[in-house]
């Protein structure tokens, strides 16, 4: 293998990108390459790597040989180390600069409250030199993520249980429960919606937290799982599902008259969100002033008004 100043990074980061997207068709799109120029960057790195092909393709589909692996192993470590650089001299100059991994559960774009992108705005302001690497995941992936240090800041409703993890109190999202229009419920008078009209209907449940789900609702057994809100409210929708969503979601299809809340008084819950990070990065300016900036814009729980069923005026 020639010197490691003499490799060309650039290719480095076509290689890695290439095995985030799974595969040539995939990475083409995401690079903007042709097929031949993305195959003759990855030649023109095997040969200046010199240990033999970084990949295979076939009929079972891209992989990764032993060598490939070990190089993606060592490209990654290279690019954090470059990151974690340009952030210490930053820092030493009083700049923020670097790579800004956040990680958050999908859903929360509508929400006043646990939407980034007003702490994102506010953030870039005063760090336009940072590159924000924003990830969606579950709560589980997303809590294992910043415990493995792939993730700088994490929000969501988490365990609270991985080591060395920084865990502040952020909102309580309200839940209701839904069905859409076309279902059975839907215009059906309250006082038939009962606990035996509940169990009759077929329950879609969020996978990653199904025993929590049904025991919410008293429910014998789940129809459907997703992972994504969106697929919650595709489900819901269809008028053959009924299931939980955050009352931001959820309240925009009510005022459109395509869903409904069952009982909100009585099936209902609130999910504890956190925003989290490393103890280890407490003294972290490009980490600290992006928390900060998401915590700051959180009001006192008493001035806190989520939206009512029907309304259509989002909270202030």
């Amino acid at each position: 293998m020639r010197r490691l100043d003499n490799i060309d990074l650039r290719l480095l980061r076509v290689f890695v990108a290439l095995v985030e997207a799974g595969s040539f068709s995939a990475a083409q799109i995401a690079l903007n390459l042709s097929q031949s120029t993305l195959s003759g960057h990855l030649a023109a790195l095997e040969r200046t790597l010199g240990g033999g092909p970084l990949c295979q393709r076939g009929r079972r589909g891209f992989r990764l040989t032993p060598f490939g692996e070990a190089t993606l192993r060592a490209a990654r470590q290279l690019f954090a180390d470059i990151d974690t650089f340009q952030q210490r001299l930053g820092e030493f100059n009083g700049a923020l600069v670097g790579r800004l991994r956040l990680g958050v559960v999908d859903g929360v774009v509508s929400s006043t409250w646990l939407g980034l992108q007003g702490a994102v705005g506010r953030y870039m302001a005063q760090a336009e030199n940072v590159f924000i690497d924003l990830e969606l995941g579950t709560p589980h992936d997303l809590e294992r993520a910043i415990a493995e240090g792939r993730r700088d800041v994490v929000v969501g409703p988490f365990a609270q249980k991985a080591p060395g993890v920084v865990f502040l109190p952020l909102y309580r999202e309200p839940h209701a429960l839904y069905c859409g229009r076309g279902h059975p419920l839907f215009a059906a008078p309250a006082s038939a919606i009962d606990q035996a009209a509940i169990e009759r209907c077929a329950f879609s449940v969020r996978s990653y937290r199904l025993l929590e789900d049904l025991y919410r609702v008293g429910h014998p057994r789940a129809s459907a799982g997703v992972v994504h809100m969106e697929a919650q409210v595709m489900l819901i929708l269809s008028g053959r599902f009924i299931g939980f969503l955050p009352r931001h979601i959820g309240e925009g299809w009510v005022d459109l008259g395509l869903m409904r809340p069952l009982k909100p008084q009585t099936y209902h819950f609130e999910s504890h969100h956190y925003v989290a990070y490393r103890s280890s990065d407490a003294e972290r300016p490009l980490v600290q002033t992006f928390v900060r900036e998401l915590v700051g814009a959180v009001p006192p729980r008493e001035d806190r008004i989520p939206r009512q069923p029907g309304r259509s005026v989002p909270p202030a």
